[in-house]
Parts: structure tokens; C-alpha cells; sequence
């Protein structure tokens, strides 16, 4: 099973569909294009000046293109949660200002993989599969917090975990 502590930022900018990132950049040519070639036309007082313009419509025009970036991030991050993507997208969609999209991050479940031994689903935070036992990360003997696999004690009890063995910790946790 993949140690997610190792998912990075990298694999999460991966997971935004090209499709998402084609409706962005147009999301975001369309709104300089208003900004630029529409809006002037329609004004009828002097022009705000040229730096304010410049960040006004610049910052417009990102947030428009992160709105369907988030939402293409969505669509693949939710079934790997085993969360609806189309339930999850729609919210995102609907809700203005972003607020769907906090909504999802709030409330959304914790990463699933699945079991080496007997590939049933799981969540990242479990220490032993809940179908077969076979421990998925490794935990200390005394309090059973995770630990990682270099560690020589607790860092929570101090246990010294080299006093630990595989057998002993499965069998406290079948009791």
C-alpha cells in the first residue's frame, strides 16, 4: 500500500483533468476579453487607471479559471474518497464564491486503498484491515499510535519498539 504521507502537491496538481484545464484557460481569455474589448465600449465616465485595471482584470481572470479548476480537482478527487464526483461537482458548481469547494474539503472522506492481502477497501488512517488482520502500517506495541518503520521508540510512550514483535501486537488487537 502507498505511504500517504508521501503524496505531495505534485500528485494532487496531476489530478486536475485536461479537460478542467481546457475550460480554464478559456474561462480566463473570456473574461480578459470582456474586461478588454467589451466593457471599455459600454463606459461612460473616464477610465480608472491603467495598474488598476491591470490587477482588476488579471485577478478576475484567475479566479474564474481556479473556479473550474476546483472543480475538475473534484471530479477525480471524490471517487478516490468513495464520495459521489457528480453530487461533489454539482455543489461546487452551484454554490457561489467558492463555497461548495470549502464545503468539499471540510467534509470529505479520508483517502481509500486497498488491503495487500485481500484487496478490500480501506482508509488510510486504518492500523489492521478490518477483513483479514494483516496490519497495514506499522503501530507501537504499548499504546498502538503509528509509527514509522525506523523509529527505535514511540514517539508518544516511549516504548522501545524493538521489544515489539509482529505476533504479539496481532494478537492484542484480535483481543
Amino acid at each position: 500500500m502507498r505511504d500517504l504521507a508521501q503524496i505531495g502537491g505534485d500528485d494532487d496538481a496531476r489530478m486536475i483533468p485536461w479537460w478542467s484545464i481546457v475550460i480554464a484557460v478559456a474561462a480566463f481569455v473570456g473574461v480578459e476579453y470582456y474586461f478588454w474589448l467589451v466593457l471599455p465600449g459600454q463606459r461612460h465616465h473616464p477610465a480608472p487607471p491603467l495598474g488598476f485595471l491591470l490587477y482588476l482584470n488579471i485577478s478576475w481572470g484567475v479566479l474564474a479559471a481556479l473556479y473550474f479548476l476546483m472543480i475538475g480537482y473534484v471530479s477525480k478527487d471524490a471517487p478516490r474518497r468513495s464520495m459521489s464526483a457528480r453530487f461533489w461537482m454539482l455543489i461546487c458548481f452551484v454554490m457561489p464564491g467558492g463555497i461548495g469547494a470549502v464545503l468539499y474539503f471540510l467534509l470529505r472522506q479520508p483517502l481509500v486503498g486497498r488491503c495487500p492481502a485481500c484487496s478490500t477497501l480501506v482508509q488510510g488512517d486504518f492500523h489492521f484491515c478490518p477483513q483479514c488482520n494483516y496490519q497495514l502500517t506499522a503501530s507501537c506495541g504499548n499504546c498502538f499510535r503509528t509509527v514509522r518503520g525506523t523509529d527505535q521508540f514511540c514517539t508518544r510512550c516511549g516504548h522501545e519498539l524493538a521489544a515489539d514483535h509482529m505476533p504479539a501486537r496481532l494478537h492484542v488487537m484480535r483481543d
